[in-house]
């Protein structure tokens, strides 16, 4: 039997760095710093860390979490609360989240919390007891200085220990409404987000501020509220036949969000009425759908898989004490023009 074959690990047995490190003839502290990249690794000889790295392959060594984070008092784990996991906004962002925390090497546990304040708190509590390093907040509206480092993607309160990442909802509503204009649109209906949205009032103040520069009449007969908590196009289904019951003539239709697009869209069309032929419509986020719904989504495109990048590359830089953070973070939305806007019958673009 060799020296390797006796040194083979049973099944089921963990094998420790200590055990790789008598393999070798090395101390457990070079061995440490080579598997863990530390910087006092760069002193070791490159045929040493080969060694190393190959006994710790063939031993099946894995690193033990919790005595790393014993030995350095940190666990390498983020709480991300969002408000909704299965939505295409929600989902984007996350999907930016891990793709970064991935690339650093730290682990997140995620909490949903669907506007409950009372679940908001207790899970708060629970990623504070699972020893999270800090808070990535997904649409979800945060009062009080946190516990922990935070980062809000659509955040907007100012908030001690908080970098609220957003959107210019100003110059959001203006490239929208500024498009629609453009097309000879005067009579435009909207659709405001549901109070419990971080974005909806921000949003909202941008449309009417951009609406009274450009001269559109934001009128209430054309203004619906979404409340409902749904997910789906069917958020926008029953506000548009709302909007549609009240028989006031609109030539445009500008949605909160691209799923209640997609809704209203259906609506129009089941009262006859042909997009963009009769009412243009624009959404807003540009989920991964808007360009292959038909017709496909004129839509504010919001950058969200890199507005969760950005969330989390503040975060760790401020976990481990790179840089002071900043209060806010501000993304440029652009506007992506696609099939479901048009001309309005008669009218002849102004260049």
């Amino acid at each position: 039997m060799s020296k390797d074959d006796k040194l083979a690990p049973k099944k089921g047995k963990v094998v420790t760095l200590k055990a790789v490190a008598d393999h070798l003839g090395l101390t457990p502290g070079t061995v440490s710093a080579v598997l863990n990249n530390a910087p006092s690794a760069r002193s070791i000889p490159q045929h040493t860390k080969n060694r190393i790295h190959k006994a710790a392959k063939e031993l099946n060594y894995r690193p033990n979490f919790f005595a790393r984070s014993l030995r350095k008092q940190r666990t390498y784990t983020i709480g991300v609360i969002a408000e909704e996991i299965g939505d295409a906004y929600g989902s984007l962002i996350i999907s930016g989240i891990e793709h970064c925390l991935r690339q650093k090497n730290y682990f997140f546990l995620t909490v949903i919390h669907r506007h409950d304040p009372q679940l908001l708190q207790r899970y708060s509590q629970l990623l504070v007891e699972r020893g999270v390093e800090g808070f990535i907040t997904v649409d979800t509206s945060v009062d009080q200085a946190p516990a922990l480092p935070t980062v809000a993607v659509a955040g907007h309160k100012k908030v001690k220990g908080v970098t609220n990442i957003q959107l210019d909802h100003y110059h959001a509503a203006r490239v929208a409404l500024e498009h629609l204009v453009s097309l000879g649109h005067r009579d435009i209906a909207f659709m405001r987000g549901q109070s419990f949205s971080s974005d909806s009032e921000e949003r909202w103040n941008g449309i009417v501020q951009v609406a009274c520069e450009l001269g559109i009449e934001v009128r209430p007969e054309l203004t619906v509220q979404l409340d409902s908590i749904d997910s789906s196009p069917e958020l926008g289904y029953p506000f548009a036949k709302e909007l549609l019951s009240r028989g006031k003539p609109f030539t445009a239709l500008f949605a909160y969000n691209d799923i209640s697009a997609i809704g209203a869209i259906r609506a129009l069309r089941e009262a006859g009425l042909r997009v963009p032929q009769d009412v243009s419509v624009v959404g807003f986020d540009d989920i991964q759908g808007a360009a292959y719904h038909n017709p496909a989504l004129t839509t504010v495109r919001q950058l969200l898989e890199r507005m969760g990048a950005i969330a989390a590359e503040t975060l760790v830089d401020r976990i481990e004490g790179r840089k002071d953070y900043p209060s806010e973070i501000a993304i440029e939305p652009e506007l992506v023009i696609r099939e479901s806007t048009a001309l309005l019958n008669g009218h002849h673009r102004s260049h």
